[in-house]
């Protein structure tokens, strides 16, 4: 039987036939049912930029500044980037699978269904961002920080976190259980969560803690 909440949606993404990019990225910039295949993106300003129906295989994207954008009904794959500003960014119906990413800054951002599929992210800033039918599939996550986010229906499934974050967030049908956690921070941001038995074996020791229980 899965782990996986029974109501956490999968993206919807059925991309048309796609359209090799050849031309200039730009801020506000509106890019529909388009391949970028291999490019490099480095540094670029995509602020408030629209990508819809769209597939980037292969490309770098080291700088890039997403903040205000949106990415909808589209797939990432094979994606790098040392940093990635997409804070108060909106992301549906997304895919992105094998990608490798060092900072993720996307505070304040909007996720709706969308399934993160193996790779490696250091550091993933999701701060007071709104998060639903969000899937992470044998991902390795240096710091997911959820601190203030509002997440409502959450999975992971073999994957492995040096540090969580819950600091003020607000849960609901999350499941934890596929998690490796090696560290958590805000222990009452749990509630809503769902976790195995080892994990609260394993986080005992935190939470007598933080309950000031001494254990002799």
């Amino acid at each position: 039987m899965s782990r996986r909440p029974q109501t956490l949606a999968a993206p919807r993404i059925s991309l048309p036939a796609l359209t090799p990019f050849d031309g200039q990225l730009e801020e506000e910039g509106d890019y529909e049912a388009l391949a970028f295949d291999g490019l490099d993106l480095t540094g670029q300003d995509l602020r408030h930029a629209r990508f819809m129906d769209c597939g980037l295989t292969g490309c770098r994207m080291d700088g890039v500044n997403l903040g205000h954008g949106q990415v909808a009904d589209s797939t990432l794959t094979d994606v790098h980037a040392g940093s990635l500003d997409a804070a108060t960014s909106i992301w549906r119906d997304v895919e992105l699978r094998d990608c490798r990413l060092g900072a993720v800054t996307a505070y304040a951002s909007t996720f709706t269904r969308v399934l993160l599929r193996g790779g490696k992210i250091d550091y993933l800033n999701l701060r007071d961002a709104a998060l639903t039918d969000v899937r992470f599939d044998g991902c390795v996550i240096g710091e997911l920080d959820l601190g203030g986010a509002k997440v409502t229906r959450m999975a992971f499934e073999g994957c492995r976190i040096g540090r969580l974050d819950l600091t003020r967030a607000t849960l609901a049908q999350v499941d934890l259980r596929g998690a490796d956690l090696s560290g958590l921070q805000g222990l009452e941001g749990l509630a809503g969560a769902t976790i195995s038995q080892e994990q609260l074996v394993e986080l005992a020791p935190a939470m007598a803690a933080q309950l000031r229980i001494v254990v002799a």
